[in-house]
């Protein structure tokens, strides 16, 4: 009786185990996507990562991306070292936020650099942005998604315009070149991610910001300033905000799943596209709504924040960066 009981738990156990080993063998590939934005809220980056999700996760080729939005599975500027070192494999990412390992990246976050997303979509097949995406590539890091943000500046104390508004103020800019130039106009700066600057609003850490449209009514900072200077005609912040990937990760897909992740992420480029004009927009009517007031540069306004930064931003780009004069010349030659 023993015998028999033990025969029939052993062919049960071995049923069992050959399971397992088949669901493991049969089981897909997770890639993990992580950014800093609030998953689920229309932020223009999560939704872009989404799309991108649910088409590779429709096709059903073995492999499945896993969303962890709002900074659950890497701090914002550490994502870009666990990308390399492939522990991540895509993310949506300020690439300036990487200008600290690679000083070439500040030049995707230079004040009145980029005009407007026309400017920018241009900008995109232009000799500047395939040297900058050889040095991502040589980092081990490819570009599946192009994306520029507008965005502008708000403020607890005074409207932003002239470069005398920010005096005395503490301030908080996304880069080393937005930094220079707010210095240059007498701010004191205090750096850290777009998803912190609600709390150093509230807590008296800071005074103002600027960061993107999209993160300016994600992050609901309308409920800390009082007023807002919108991107308008003459955008003076306009960032590069792509989603990435590990070169180990794609490297290690077939090419069936790399074709559908690719065309996947040109549909959330085409997206994010139209999505950047229409948040832009939309940033305006919430902030309004909130009952602050909103107001935007004139092109002289604008042409005396360039002068700062010609002087601050530009000049220390071109001094500092090995073949940063050349860089410079070949975004500044994309009309």
């Amino acid at each position: 009786m023993i015998k028999t009981v033990t025969i029939i738990l052993s062919a049960a156990l071995v049923a069992v185990l050959g399971f397992a080993h088949i669901s493991t063998a049969d089981a897909d590939t997770v890639l993990r996507a992580s950014h800093q934005w609030p998953g689920g809220k229309g932020d223009i980056r999560d939704e872009m990562v989404q799309i991108i999700a649910r088409d590779v996760n429709a096709a059903k080729l073995g492999i499945k991306i896993q969303v962890y939005p709002g900074k659950s599975l890497y701090k914002p500027k550490e994502q870009w070292s666990a990308m390399v070192k492939g522990n991540l494999d895509m993310t949506a990412f300020p690439l300036a936020y990487a200008g600290g390992r690679h000083p070439e990246f500040n030049l995707t976050l230079m004040p009145g650099l980029v005009k407007n997303h026309d400017h920018a979509a241009r900008l995109n097949k232009s000799k500047f942005m395939q040297r900058i995406k050889k040095i991502m590539d040589e980092a081990g890091v490819i570009v599946l998604a192009d994306t520029w943000l507008a965005g502008g500046f708000v403020s607890k104390k005074q409207c932003i315009l002239e470069p005398g508004d920010v005096k005395g103020q503490q301030f908080r800019a996304a880069g080393k070149s937005f930094e220079q130039m707010l210095a240059g106009a007498g701010a004191s700066i205090a750096s850290m991610p777009s998803s912190e600057i609600y709390s150093a609003l509230q807590t008296g850490v800071l005074d103002g910001a600027n960061t993107s449209s999209a993160s300016l009514v994600s992050y609901r900072i309308y409920e800390q300033v009082s007023c807002l200077t919108a991107p308008g005609e003459y955008a003076l912040w306009v960032m590069y905000e792509p989603i990435l990937m590990s070169k180990q990760s794609f490297n290690k897909l077939n090419k069936k799943q790399q074709k559908v992740l690719m065309k996947a992420a040109k549909k959330a480029e085409q997206y994010a596209y139209k999505a950047a004009k229409e948040t832009d927009d939309k940033l305006v009517e919430i902030y309004k709504k909130a009952g602050v007031k909103v107001v935007t540069m004139s092109a002289e306004q604008a042409a005396r924040w360039r002068a700062i930064a010609d002087r601050t931003s530009y000049a220390d780009f071109a001094k500092s960066v090995e073949g940063g004069r050349e860089l410079l010349d070949l975004a500044l030659s994309v009309k």
